[in-house]
């Protein structure tokens, strides 16, 4: 059975067509400025060159349609027609209170998801515009939406809670959600796996580190903490988001540099974290860069960045009451080999000891730990796609 996932974004959209009988991709791409001038899919097959396609996408539709040829091309495709695609995976970034699970697509189901629009502005609306794109061009196959907010569900009222006026969760449902959930569950059940135990019996902590990050804590297979809250904004410091900070400050900062709120929260998402604080870049690559030459602005951002995740990891062990695995993923955390020993270097109380010749590798997986730690400290490449396309086959 091929199952094709879709990741759609704002002018974007990324896909994976994978064979499930042996959880092959056979086809890798990305349909890039979508209504923009200059549109293109760069698109890959296995065992074949990677190929850039010129193509006008003047909205979603023509994309989904574009990489559909691109998949039965004879020259650069990998199925003989459409029908060797058995369903089609949509990762939807919020559903809400509403679902825990991922669910097959219907209209109630698109109506929900359209409800949450004002949850994620910037990631639903596009979530929207692929899976309609798809019922167009593929109206016999089966869709299943797959919730970066589903995995989260099962955290506890004392978790997802916010202390303002209780009215407003009931009036507004303003409470924590989290988000990576497809990345967390992957990687939490992934660790189960090489450590050879059941994850119902691990407490384990996953650090998704990337521009995007957040940290989960997962015990005995369910996520019942995370450090997004409302928004992605909460949390970690992170490329351009501020991560936690003082509420009093949105107000303060408005009224010195005479602003909106709205300009502020702007602010704190799109000019702060590791690219306000060091005024270099958004990008960890280019801090870790710096630093390396000595720069202090970036050292110091570096130094921040890592307290705010072994703080978090400290509160989520204490959470969980123990931990038997600590596991990095996503870009920073996969290839970052200083970051992931700084922050394990002020987590010695918890039984981490790290091997520095085995945490000398990059997306790979590998526990990391000396023989005497008594936590495994883990690197496991996230594989999302891989997650959606699971969740797909076990509702079809």
């Amino acid at each position: 059975m091929n199952i094709l996932v879709l990741n759609c974004g704002s002018s974007s959209l990324k896909y994976q067509l994978i064979n499930m009988d042996n959880e092959s991709v056979l086809a890798i791409g990305i349909c890039e400025r979508i209504g923009i001038e200059g549109s293109q899919i760069k698109h890959e097959v296995e065992g074949k060159e990677k190929v850039v396609l010129k193509a006008e996408m003047r909205n979603h539709e023509a994309a989904v349609k574009y990489l559909v040829e691109a998949l039965v091309d004879k020259n650069h495709g990998c199925i003989q027609s459409m029908d060797e695609i058995s369903a089609v995976g949509h990762r939807v970034v919020h559903g809400g209170e509403f679902f825990s699970d991922s669910v097959i697509i219907d209209e109630r189901v698109m109506d929900v998801i359209e409800e949450c629009v004002e949850l994620a502005p910037l990631h639903n609306p596009a979530n929207l515009t692929g899976i309609r794109a798809c019922q167009r061009i593929m109206p016999t196959i089966p869709m299943i939406a797959v919730f970066d907010t589903a995995f989260h569900q099962t955290m506890p009222e004392k978790a997802y809670l916010y202390a303002i006026p209780y009215e407003y969760y009931e009036k507004y449902k303003i409470r924590r959600y989290g988000f990576h959930g497809t990345s967390h569950k992957y990687v939490a059940n992934r660790a189960a796996e090489l450590l050879g135990r059941p994850i119902e019996e691990l407490k384990i902590i996953v650090c998704h580190l990337g521009n995007g990050a957040s940290v989960c804590a997962v015990d005995n297979g369910k996520s019942i903490d995370t450090s997004m809250g409302l928004t992605p904004l909460e949390g970690l410091v992170m490329g351009t988001r501020s991560g936690d900070i003082d509420p009093a400050i949105v107000d303060y900062i408005a009224q010195k540099e005479n602003v909106s709120v709205h300009k502020v929260i702007e602010i704190l998402n799109k000019k702060s974290g590791v690219l306000g604080l060091s005024g270099i870049s958004s990008d960890f690559r280019d801090i870790r860069a710096a630093a390396n030459k000595g720069n202090q602005h970036a050292i110091r951002t570096m130094e921040v960045f890592e307290y705010r995740v072994a703080k978090y990891i400290g509160s989520y062990a204490a959470t969980l009451n123990g931990l038997d695995a600590l596991v990095f993923t996503a870009g920073l955390g996969e290839n970052n080999i200083s970051v992931r020993a700084n922050i394990c270097k002020q987590l010695g109380y918890l039984g981490i000891e790290v091997d520095h010749e085995l945490n000398n590798c990059t997306a790979i997986e590998r526990d990391f730990s000396k023989e005497s730690a008594t936590c495994h400290s883990m690197v496991i490449p996230t594989n999302e796609e891989l997650m959606i396309a699971r969740e797909t086959l076990k509702l079809v």
